[in-house]
């Protein structure tokens, strides 16, 4: 008996089964409203120096660009003879007082000033919520491995409403930062168990539905940040607003059952033979339930038990020759998906178009994409998919940069085109990751390569500050390394209607030439023709 068969005779899809992905699905609801929240409470206005103390219009006079607009990060020292001034006929100097905001919204940049010189720190604030996604992802995966994936989930809820409201009142940018380090590094403790306990908890036939399922809950939640952020302009209190909701999810967290095989490796066999009871009772299957014993337990879970008793690290992924270049390729797919992606996604404020509508249409071109991809990844295959994807992607980014500023419409279609190819790569990767890696090391697999994709969202950040030396430089850096990521996947061997590999030699089978593949099969039937000629050696006509 299979864990599966276990499953089945509790009830494999129940009454539970639906509770159990709708509490898990609904805090998920709000995970794109704390990743992309800084497009909202991070937008920058447009703004010119403030006069300085006790100016009036006889000895001040705002210095104009040459567009006649107030210039952003300069003022004029004192005030010339000329009435049109620029840069280049007077004397200027740096914004002493501050500046002026048009807008009527208040944000982390209208409060703490980071435009000018100090602009390249709102893109660091971006950059350091990925840092602690990545740090919690490298964290948090051990611990529960050790504490189990519940507590996990329970404390990751508590730790996202605790320290997304106190950013909500931090008193300065530091503590800020700091605050929004720890919401990043708490999203990935709820992305984490979320994953591993509904993959546990549902059949095989229905994973796939399940886990799209939650993933457009966070689709849906893409719909929703713009309504919030329209309808509350203070950003602390939109802060505040995407927080506290987490509070009541822990609370929830008390239907969630524990993994069941991380129970019987733990050696806890009667908390596990008491949460199935619990479930076959919950699914009518109450006599079903109470059959069940521990003996059966461990031996629908003896396969599961001797894996864990097998020690692989991080570097057998790299002894394989072929799990080698696996690895290398898939974690530049990885990496260039999670670099190209938030390079789009939070750059919404740069296409001219309305923020709140783009938002809205850059959260809807997920919907047709997934569906898409689904298709797609069951008729063309994995690696036709995982490449083409990351390939539109990198060209739509580069053509961005031969597209007129003023044509508005085409560069924000060639943006929503561009998103939706790489949410497909995203959606393509999950899978064709875990379906690669051999059941030996497959989490370790999954591990190291979400964590390139963490990487390259952190550091897309980064890049946009580039742009101050020259505004074309970054969509080069982003167009082009989703164009290596695509390449780099054509490297990939296929698993369209294959088994999953269970150990390095099933992986070395799939990777062995075609050419080699066919001389073994002529082998073979030569083989079998052999024992066949010499049985009618001799025999002639009767």
């Amino acid at each position: 008996m299979t864990f599966s068969d276990l499953l089945e005779r509790v009830g494999s899809m129940g009454r539970f089964q639906y509770l159990h992905v709708a509490l898990l699905a609904f805090p998920i609801l709000g995970m794109a409203n704390h990743n992309l929240l800084q497009i909202f409470t991070a937008t920058t206005p447009a703004h010119h120096c403030r006069p300085p103390p006790n100016a009036s219009e006889e000895t001040w006079m705002p210095l104009l660009d040459p567009s006649g607009k107030p210039e952003k990060c300069l003022r004029l020292a004192h005030k010339p003879n000329s009435s049109m001034p620029n840069t280049t006929q007077v004397a200027t100097e740096p914004c002493l007082d501050g500046w002026v905001y048009n807008t009527t919204r208040d944000t982390i940049v209208t409060e703490w000033d980071l435009v000018c010189g100090s602009a390249k720190l709102k893109e660091m604030a971006q950059s350091i919520f990925m840092a602690g996604i990545l740090i919690g992802g490298l964290t948090l995966g051990k611990i529960s491995d050790r504490f189990g994936r519940k507590p996990v989930l329970t404390l990751s809820f508590l730790l996202l409403a605790t320290s997304g409201s106190s950013t909500a009142f931090s008193p300065s940018l530091p503590v800020y930062l700091v605050f929004r380090f720890l919401c990043g590094f708490s999203i990935s403790g709820v992305t984490l168990s979320t994953v591993i306990l509904n993959v546990e908890w549902v059949p095989t036939s229905m994973r796939a539905i399940s886990s799209t399922t939650i993933g457009y809950f966070y689709t849906a939640g893409q719909f929703l940040l713009p309504g919030l952020a329209y309808a509350i302009p203070q950003w602390r209190w939109l802060q505040l607003t995407v927080s506290v909701p987490y509070f009541v999810f822990s609370l929830l967290t008390w239907w969630v059952p524990e993994s069941i095989r991380w129970l019987v490796l733990s050696g806890k066999f009667s908390k596990a033979l008491q949460t199935l009871r619990r479930v076959a009772t919950f699914n009518g299957k109450k006599e079903e339930g109470e059959k069940l014993s521990i003996e059966e337990l461990k031996l629908s879970l003896q396969k599961d038990i001797a894996l864990a008793k097998a020690k692989y690290n991080i570097l057998d992924l790299f002894r394989n020759p072929t799990l080698c270049r696996i690895t290398v390729c898939l974690s530049l797919s990885w990496f260039s998906t999670g670099f190209a992606y938030y390079s789009l996604a939070m750059g919404v404020e740069e296409f001219g178009v309305d923020i709140y509508i783009l938002q809205i249409i850059f959260g809807g071109v997920d919907i047709p994409s997934k569906f898409i991809t689904i298709l797609s990844v069951s008729y063309l295959g994995r690696h036709i998919t995982q490449a083409s994807t990351l390939l539109l992607a990198g060209g739509t980014i580069l053509s961005l940069l031969v597209t007129p500023k003023d044509m508005y419409i085409l560069r924000t279609a060639l943006a929503v085109f561009g998103k939706g190819c790489l949410s497909s790569s995203f959606s393509c990767l999950f899978l064709y990751t875990s379906e690669l890696y051999p059941t030996v090391i497959r989490q370790t697999g999954l591990g190291i390569s979400n964590m390139w994709a963490r990487v390259g969202s952190m550091m897309a950040p980064l890049v946009k500050i580039t742009g101050e030396v020259q505004p074309f430089i970054p969509n080069i850096v982003y167009g082009t390394m989703a164009l290596l990521g695509g390449s780099a996947a054509f490297f990939l061997p296929e698993t369209l209607n294959r088994p999953l590999p269970e150990n390095f030699e099933d992986l070395q089978k799939w990777c062995k030439p075609a050419k080699e593949t066919k001389l073994e099969l002529e082998a073979e039937k030569e083989a079998q023709k052999t024992p066949l000629k010499s049985c009618t050696e001799g025999l002639g006509p009767s």
